[in-house]
């Protein structure tokens, strides 16, 4: 008489054994604590998919999504990525990735590379598909159709100095956002400055260009300088990690951080000439203020 094996499901059809779910996480050796799952994004220029990666040291770049044969691709042109790492240069293997920058065809002063004329040909049609169906805009139609900006003391992309390296924000200081893997696997809510935290200070520095450009003639900008907190703390701003989430390295990233290097020619718009101003207290207080400097 042959037993019959037991049955792998309760009688509600539940399974017996269950598996534990494992929870993702980033080694402690890591090149990159970005999750690759979730980074695909689209060209604010062109409209065209693109993939989110880092260089060394975490800078990022946009790759082009798919794998291209390194025969077809002139080998100055050739990057692969390696452990979560784009790299500019080959692997040795017949396939290759390519920088979305060398692709986009909304760029007209490209160097030409015959090469891959196809392939920008054919993101220029998509492109124009996506424009004509109305699911993108590109960036410089939007600033066409905007009103022209109004006098603000808020910087909506101010220029923050930490590591005494100039970067522009794409945000304001007080929303810039945590990039971690919150609890429920989405992005961290929680901003960069909070109460208990040390905050920077807001000062006027001279307009420096980079190594080879003309310096601009008298011009002085605001700066959101963090360089006066501890080492740590400038760590935790680059990395855009929120007190929380800075100690807590296993938590990986869900997105690239919002840091762009500033360049004052490039990014002349985003200039300030005065320091923002504090916020007026409401109340009677205040009133009572305003009233004695009237």
């Amino acid at each position: 008489m042959r037993s019959t094996p037991p049955s792998p499901r309760r009688w509600d059809g539940s399974f017996v054994h269950v598996r534990a779910r494992r929870s993702l996480r980033v080694d402690g050796d890591s090149a990159s604590r970005l999750l690759r799952c979730g980074q695909s994004d689209r060209c604010r220029d062109c409209g065209n998919r693109v993939e989110w990666y880092h260089r060394t040291g975490e800078r990022p770049i946009r790759l082009h999504p798919q794998e291209l044969p390194a025969e077809k691709v002139p080998a100055t042109c050739h990057w692969h990525v390696s452990c979560g790492v784009a790299h500019p240069a080959g692997d040795g293997s017949g396939w290759c990735r390519l920088p979305h920058a060398m692709l986009c065809p909304a760029h007209d002063a490209l160097p030409v590379v015959p090469e891959l004329a196809g392939l920008r040909r054919a993101l220029a049609v998509n492109s124009r598909r996506l424009i004509d169906s109305g699911a993108f805009v590109p960036r410089s139609a939007l600033s066409n159709t905007q009103a022209p900006p109004t006098t603000t003391c808020r910087p909506a992309r101010p220029v923050v100095q930490l590591l005494y390296v100039r970067y522009l924000a794409n945000r304001p200081v007080d929303e810039i956002q945590c990039v971690a893997q919150a609890r429920r696997r989405h992005r961290c809510t929680s901003p960069l400055l909070t109460p208990e935290t040390r905050a920077g200070v807001w000062t006027l520095v001279p307009t420096i260009t980079t190594h080879g450009q003309l310096p601009l003639p008298g011009a002085a900008m605001a700066v959101y300088a963090v360089t006066g907190l501890p080492y740590a703390e400038q760590l935790r701003w680059r990395a855009q990690r929120c007190p929380e989430h800075a100690v807590t390295p296993a938590a990986p990233d869900v997105t690239v951080t919002e840091w762009e290097s500033f360049d004052p020619l490039i990014h002349h718009e985003h200039i300030h000439t005065r320091l923002p101003t504090l916020a007026r207290p409401h109340g009677p207080a205040g009133r009572s203020r305003r009233a004695t400097q009237s």
